[in-house]
């Protein structure tokens, strides 16, 4: 089965994202830009019943680029959780991992595709537990996926989740041997993960969405938004419990002004807007100035980021 979490190297190209969201497909794809950074094109196409024939359509563009490609799953098709990690070899990890998740789905765990990902420990040895992160998704709707690329003729080589493609934004922005925390939000709610060294440590979602954030009464948004800081407040707690050896640097938060000027005079932590043409070149996108296009995309961009594990 293609891995989720597991990092890739590009050997025969770079990588390419894929969602599909109802009907719309988004691509994005990564190239060696000048200066160290990644020169960036994004496509999306809208198609009426055929997905298959829109993704050809897609392929077909890309022409003859050698890539690799990874479609990257909604928030709605997985489940993803922190879990203490087994004392087993690494070999048996996934199938360790699967028998724990058993009494936490709501379906049998043998219709489960299960990859996982360490959390890393402090490297000074202690009490600190060993922790992993644990990604399930139903087989039937992972078999869906890719009858959908193979119809498509759009070789599929990993599949990917938003969390750990924030990770990889995340990354852009880090401070050396120090950790940052990453707020994306768009109409479903929001996601907070906090990153160090390019490693995931945390993953918390939220219900709270721009529809209440923005909406014109003001009411409605400031509670949203306090609701907002509380969770993020208990969530940042909870972290520096667990992860003591962890520093938290900064907030970055996708770029919606009321947000930022909440979380700005709410939080006892610098909070910056995530500007990802600060991190990466993206004059091949000119639509990216726009706040909303650089929420569709965030994810879709920070999939394409797949790189080799570290040594």
């Amino acid at each position: 089965m293609l891995p989720f979490l597991r990092r890739q190297r590009a050997r025969s190209g770079n990588w390419v994202s894929v969602a599909v969201h109802g009907d719309r497909i988004d691509l994005a794809q990564m190239e060696p830009g000048t200066q160290g950074r990644s020169l960036l094109r994004c496509h999306s196409h809208r198609f009426g019943d055929e997905a298959a024939e829109a993704l050809g359509r897609m392929r077909r563009q890309l022409g003859r680029d050698r890539f690799l490609c990874c479609a990257l799953l909604d928030a709605g098709s997985y489940q993803m959780q922190m879990t203490d990690a087994p004392p087993v070899p690494e070999a048996e990890l996934r199938e360790a991992v699967r028998w724990k998740l058993r009494d936490l789905l709501d379906y049998p765990v043998d219709q489960a595709t299960v990859d996982v990902a360490r959390v890393p420990g402090s490297g000074h040895g202690g009490a600190y537990a060993q922790h992993l992160f644990a990604v399930s998704a139903r087989n039937a709707e992972i078999a869906a996926r890719m009858r959908l690329f193979h119809a498509a003729r759009f070789p599929l080589h990993a599949f990917d989740v938003p969390e750990m493609a924030q990770r990889n934004v995340a990354a852009l922005f880090e401070q050396p041997g120090r950790g940052v925390a990453v707020l994306s939000m768009d109409v479903n709610g929001g996601l907070l993960t906090v990153t160090r060294d390019g490693e995931l440590f945390l993953a918390r979602r939220t219900d709270i969405g721009l529809a209440q954030i923005e909406d014109a009464a003001r009411e409605v948004s400031e509670q949203a938004l306090d609701r907002l800081v509380l969770e993020l407040q208990r969530s940042l707690d909870h972290f520096y419990r667990q992860f003591a050896y962890v520093t938290v640097a900064s907030l970055l938060v996708t770029p919606i002004p009321v947000l930022l000027r909440h979380l700005q005079a709410n939080l006892d932590l610098p909070v910056e807007a995530l500007a990802l043409d600060s991190a990466m070149d993206v004059s091949a996108v000119p639509e990216l100035a726009d706040p909303v296009r650089q929420r569709q995309y965030l994810h879709l961009i920070g999939a394409a980021m797949r790189s080799e594990p570290h040594a």
